[in-house]
């Protein structure tokens, strides 16, 4: 083969990232403020209060288009718990704008790292839907990451900027975001990433994070380009490839022709 080949609660459409999937946790105990906001929770036009638990790591906001990441813990007023990521053991990745109206507004006060617990009136929540916890809800979120919406394509789909590294092939990358490993994966080893792809024009034509689920490839089976540019990242590392048609279809019927641009993510080498 030379090709690439639901939760209850917060949103619409949201998908748990079974391939990084760690062993399920006990239910965290519902906060202490669960019943009520408190005083210090800050308070939004719409309705919204919210109060930093964890700071973040970074400075960036998350975008009302963007694909996030996360883990998070949803109560009732009474402390019960009706859904959890952490007591499955893994976190769901869905696009932002398909949640909950008062998810969207809260995760958009987030950065990457931060855990903040949110106090959702019922009009920003479930509206009174038949099935659903009514009245306010409550839910503590940490934004594991956010990544653009994968139909559109990078300011730079149409060459390697000038910063960009090249390889002897005709390969260039540049990394997005560093890794959190050391270990390289071999050229006949299988590995787990999130991908997105596009042609010059900045047509997507592939995307696992459209999708909503990682892919698990072996290195041996796919493009020369992806071969080539997977063993030189790490574990947690994003990088973007620009791949020369020599190193991806070669002009197959049926394929995309010409240059591609990848956004992966490599999260696992198996």
């Amino acid at each position: 083969m030379r090709s690439l080949s639901t939760i209850f609660v917060a949103v619409s459409c949201a998908v748990s990232l079974t391939a990084a999937q760690t062993p399920s946790t006990a239910p965290p105990p519902p906060p202490p403020d669960v019943a009520a906001v408190p005083a210090d929770a800050a308070k939004t036009s719409s309705g919204l209060a919210s109060r930093m638990v964890t700071p973040g790591s970074g400075t960036d906001k998350v975008a009302p288009t963007d694909v996030v990441t996360v883990h998070y813990t949803a109560w009732t007023p009474d402390g019960k718990m009706f859904d959890s990521s952490r007591s499955r053991g893994t976190p769901s990745m869905f696009p932002l704008n398909r949640s909950l109206v008062g998810w969207r507004e809260c995760v958009q006060l987030m950065t990457v790292g931060e855990t903040r617990r949110c106090w959702l009136p019922e009009n920003l929540a479930y509206q009174g839907q038949a099935g659903r916890p009514r009245g306010m809800v409550v839910f503590d979120i940490e934004l594991l990451d956010t990544r653009t919406a994968p139909n559109v394509a990078p300011p730079d789909v149409k060459g390697p900027p000038d910063e960009a590294k090249r390889t002897a092939s005709g390969l260039a990358y540049k990394v997005l975001k560093p890794g959190t490993g050391t270990r390289k994966p071999a050229q006949w080893d299988s590995v787990v990433v999130h991908y997105t792809g596009w042609t010059t024009d900045g047509k997507m034509f592939d995307s696992s994070v459209a999708r909503g689920m990682p892919a698990t490839l072996k290195l041996e089976d796919v493009i020369r380009g992806w071969t080539e540019g997977m063993q030189l990242m790490v574990e947690g590392e994003r990088t973007r490839f620009w791949i020369p048609q020599t190193l991806a279809y070669k002009g197959e019927p049926g394929s995309p022709r010409g240059m591609l641009v990848f956004d992966i993510d490599l999260i696992k080498i198996n």
